[in-house]
């Protein structure tokens, strides 16, 4: 079902006039390889670094010094001399949503700086009027607006993008991924309006100054924007496999050979395989499907995670959206926001799965030897998962389940240790320390519980083994800043946010390679750089263990099973 999907999938896009590369198998490596006269940052388990390497048929064989690598050269050998740059393995993505960045082939880009130029409503609109203008059918969409930067400091409403049309449908993503602004034309073809109850896990934001105040103003959140999502993800043949190609060079340009795809719609998740297959992606991809979509038929039985891998795809776990976005106002906290939310100054947020749903979630997984990701940013929402996984432990003992807890922004050092005696793995979007810590020390947390957000040294100090991610296409995919985060802690001022919670440089690299690798089952193949494993690496044009700023290298070569697929 899954393979005549994909090839109908080139089949429309080879009617549409568009290039597809023919479906061959995959590349094949050069028999041997060395790589020598460089910095080796091997990151085994004792961070050996070495000066050389040899690669035999897309495997490493040896590392070692150039003296030894370097009597292994033969006629047929391919030699690349690092001439003194940086040899490490590829980075690994441990959270994100591949292939969304290359949401562009479909969406308008309304981040503001740093990351782009919206600095207004007006400009905002003005934006998806010239984007409507170029492409005409169906929604129009635009992604990744937030309203704490622009400089009238709200959501924009619908009758702000009733402005660009009045008549299509058109709805814009905050760049937390949490909420979304529908225009009139698309609360009707949704039929959301006076009389829509909110859902379980969610709200649809009303205009208090309607004369009733049950007048939709367009905002809505977490489980309210679930239909609303199918609509925008109703993609062509073409949309699909253009985002897909410019999602995949944008990750080899910045050296991630294995990619995240955290909580994706089933639509879209059974595409991935099927197209890894037919060498339409060369990265690895560790899928996690959404449980709103598959849950109930992983508990039943009914389906395996296994259905959804192909190709590179492999699906460790199954994601749960426990809570929302901090600067969203959705996570779930169990103190209340620093400064109050529309003048409620007990506002905590709220949770997107009720407690006693999300323990028999965890535990029907359990029950059925599903690994489990759970999304939690507010402290509440850890304490929830927390207790989920240990109640589904002592029910269903399984002590190599690897529990993982996506962001765990505001995780207290209690949780902390909580996570070392459950066995609980973190993922923390440590960049939200540069894109969003002035701003969670100022409105949203405050400067003590901001000062401790994706705290990597308590989770080192507790012995938790922890990876850090950018959670792209919440910010643009580079894991370098992904690494750079946790040691500096600096915002985007310059201020240095928690210098209590910074960790050494070796440990951050660890946390985008090996670390990375181990959440998701697949340390004994990538991660480091050691005799046996897949030669998936990465050149650097330094060390990011010197650098000034390790964010300035650049990515020389990005290399999968031996074979160059980026070179700069």
């Amino acid at each position: 079902m899954l393979k005549r999907t994909v090839i109908a999938l080139g089949a429309a896009l080879l009617a549409g006039g568009l290039y597809v590369k023919t479906l061959i198998n995959d590349p094949v490596p050069p028999r041997h390889q060395v790589f020598y006269n460089g910095e080796v940052l091997t990151m085994d388990a004792d961070n050996t670094v070495a000066q050389a390497i040899s690669v035999r048929d897309g495997r490493i064989e040896s590392v070692g010094a150039n003296a030894v690598i370097s009597k292994l050269i033969a006629e047929h050998t391919e030699v690349i001399d690092l001439a003194g740059r940086t040899l490490i393995p590829g980075f690994v993505d441990a959270h994100g949503h591949f292939p969304g960045s290359g949401q562009t082939a479909f969406t308008v880009d309304l981040n503001s700086p740093p990351i782009g130029d919206t600095k207004s409503i007006d400009e905002l609109l003005d934006k998806l009027r010239a984007f409507g203008a170029e492409r005409v059918d169906g929604w129009l969409v635009g992604s990744n607006y937030d309203d704490t930067l622009l400089t009238e400091k709200r959501h924009p409403t619908r009758d702000d993008l009733d402005q660009v049309s009045a008549t299509r449908p058109i709805a814009i993503v905050h760049v937390s991924g949490h909420l979304m602004v529908l225009n009139s034309a698309a609360l009707t073809e949704l039929a959301i309006d006076e009389t829509t109850p909110d859902p379980e896990g969610g709200h649809i934001v009303r205009d208090l100054s309607s004369p009733d105040k049950r007048r939709p103003n367009g905002i809505l959140e977490e489980t309210a924007t679930h239909d609303a999502r199918q609509k925008t993800l109703d993609l062509s043949a073409g949309d699909v496999w253009k985002m897909t190609q410019l999602a995949s060079a944008e990750y080899l340009e910045y050296g991630v050979t294995t990619a995240s795809s955290g909580g994706m719609p089933k639509a879209l998740a059974s595409l991935l395989g099927p197209m890894s297959e037919y060498n339409q992606i060369p990265l690895r991809v560790a899928l996690f499907p959404w449980f709103d979509e598959v849950g109930e038929q992983l508990i039943s039985g009914e389906v395996g995670l296994a259905e959804f891998e192909g190709g590179r795809v492999v699906v460790p776990r199954v994601k749960i959206i426990a809570d929302g976005s901090i600067q969203g106002f959705t996570g779930y906290l169990s103190q209340p926001y620093h400064h109050a939310y529309k003048g409620d100054e007990e506002y905590r947020g709220y949770p997107a799965v009720l407690r006693d749903v999300l323990f028999e979630q965890v535990a029907g997984l359990y029950k059925q030897r599903v690994q489990v990701a759970i999304h939690g940013n507010g402290d509440a929402s850890i304490e929830d998962a927390l207790d989920a996984i240990e109640a589904a432990g002592k029910k269903h003992p399984w002590p190599e389940a690897r529990p993982l807890i996506i962001h765990a922004q505001m995780a207290r050092q209690d949780q902390i240790i909580r996570m070392a005696e459950l066995n609980v793995t973190p993922s923390f979007f440590a960049a939200h320390t540069f894109f969003w810590g002035d701003r969670h020390a100022g409105i949203f947390m405050g400067p003590e519980r901001a000062a401790n957000m994706s705290p990597a040294k308590w989770a080192q100090d507790a012995g938790v083994r922890f990876s850090s991610h950018m959670d792209t296409p919440v910010t643009p995919m580079r894991p370098l800043q992904a690494a750079w985060s946790p040691v500096e802690r600096k915002t985007k001022t310059g201020v240095v946010l928690g210098p209590n919670q910074r960790i050494d440089r070796m440990s951050a690299l660890r946390a985008v390679t090996i670390d990375a690798a181990w959440q998701v089952f697949m340390d004994n193949e990538i991660g480091s750089i050691e005799p046996g494993k897949i030669a998936d690496l990465v050149v650097l044009s330094g060390s990011p263990l010197t650098a000034p700023d390790m964010r300035e290298l650049a990515v020389d070569m990005t290399v999968i099973d031996g074979v160059t697929h980026f070179e700069r």
